[in-house]
């Protein structure tokens, strides 16, 4: 799919070593939007072409147009809106709107000599302005590239917090009912949600890394002025043109002429402020979702942390009806030892007693039982209580570091 300057899109079947020659990029970097292949996300600046690998986006930007893979995802459809919108609308941005102090740009070709040979200049060249033209400053308006690059990173941003609104209004629910009811399904459901967590925020993570990688290297975002340095070769063409026609004529004729047409196309400087401020929107809008994403995961490693605590008094409970039980059947065997021992077959004084007799030895030895039975208890509690305050002392300060 072609995209050309107008905003009209139109598929084209273009070959790879004819894509190479059109765009001037090495094998390499068109692996990069081969889809079968998984890359990073990525922004390369080169000579001619930019090359975005941007979550659906993958596509070349030229001084000219926007080549990409045709594709029938939804969001790669809604990306081709988009681009046709911007493209289509001659307003200026609003991230050139907060530029100022530079010249302005309008729509129509100026004559850059006065002979036949002149050539004509893309007006999307932030040098030479429209008030050579009209004598009025006219409205900042980004290049071609800026605005088909602006409008890449935009889908792709767009296309995350999609992703991280969806995420965030099935996790919340799902942990607060984690809390409430603690079961398998929703222990499952939870488990889901962290893996597309860790995914999403890897995904978030490349691409603000690869919009800070551009904002921290001047020389990269240089590179990326296609429209300037398509003029600055055109002038160049020009120049030298223009100085080999003037050789025919005398020497002091030759050197006039051309310091006088070399003063009318001064070098052009690529100032790299328009496309920082266009990035530094867009990373810290990254930074934003990478922030909603932080604070979902520290709402899931809290639940987490709430149901490891509910888990672990389950387990006090549990150990505690354990060891009552271990106490009572350690108590019952005492008793049956007593027992045993008055079912001795040898003659003692108090088998020849009153019935009265059996009946205190009975009672004492159930009485007695019963004593150690809560003495143990009452020791056992006690030493539990002083375990669960030092434990809960523990997780305080776990809390509140």
């Amino acid at each position: 799919m072609v995209v050309s300057e107008t905003g009209e899109a139109r598929p084209e079947d273009v070959g790879k070593h004819s894509l190479m020659r059109r765009t001037g990029l090495p094998a390499r970097d068109l692996r990069i939007l081969d889809p079968m292949l998984s890359y990073p996300s990525s922004i390369l600046g080169r000579e001619r072409a930019i090359v975005v690998n941007l979550e659906h986006v993958k596509g070349i930007i030229t001084a000219s147009e926007v080549l990409m893979i045709n594709s029938s995802n939804p969001l790669y459809l809604r990306f081709l809106q988009d681009l046709h919108i911007r493209l289509t609308n001659q307003t200026p941005s609003l991230m050139s709107n907060d530029m100022d102090g530079e010249d302005s740009r309008n729509g129509s070709p100026v004559r850059t000599s006065e002979d036949s040979d002149a050539f004509q200049v893309r007006a999307d060249s932030p040098k030479i302005s429209a008030e050579k033209v009209t004598g009025a400053p006219a409205p900042k308006q980004l290049p071609f590239e800026f605005r088909a690059l602006e409008t890449c990173i935009e889908s792709a941003c767009r296309c995350l917090e999609s992703e991280i609104s969806t995420l965030e209004e099935e996790a919340y629910p799902a942990l607060d009912e984690l809390t409430s009811q603690l079961s398998t399904l929703n222990l499952e459901r939870v488990r889901h949600i962290k893996s597309r967590l860790v995914a999403l925020s890897g995904r978030v993570q490349k691409v603000a890394d690869e919009l800070e990688h551009l904002l921290d290297d001047d020389n990269d975002m240089a590179e990326m002025y296609l429209t300037q340095k398509l003029n600055a070769r055109l002038l160049d063409q020009a120049s030298l043109k223009e100085e080999y026609n003037s050789e025919c004529e005398d020497n002091d004729q030759s050197d006039e002429s051309n310091s006088e047409k070399f003063d009318k196309f001064p070098g052009l400087k690529l100032d790299v402020e328009e496309l920082e401020m266009l990035l530094e929107a867009y990373f810290a809008q990254t930074n934003g979702i990478l922030q909603r994403l932080s604070s979902l995961s520290e709402y899931v490693d809290d639940t987490e942390d709430y149901i490891n605590i509910m888990l672990d008094d389950k387990r006090n409970e549990l150990l505690q009806v354990a060891i009552i039980f271990n106490t009572l059947n350690m108590i019952v065997n005492a008793g049956i030892v007593v027992v045993g021992l008055f079912g001795m077959n040898i003659q003692i004084t108090l088998f020849d007693g009153k019935p009265r007799q059996f009946w205190a030895t009975t009672g004492g030895t159930f009485g007695g039982c019963i004593l150690i039975f809560l003495v143990c208890l009452w020791w056992g509690r006690k030493n539990i209580c002083s375990l669960n305050r030092g434990q809960l002392l523990v997780i305080t300060l776990r809390i509140y570091e």
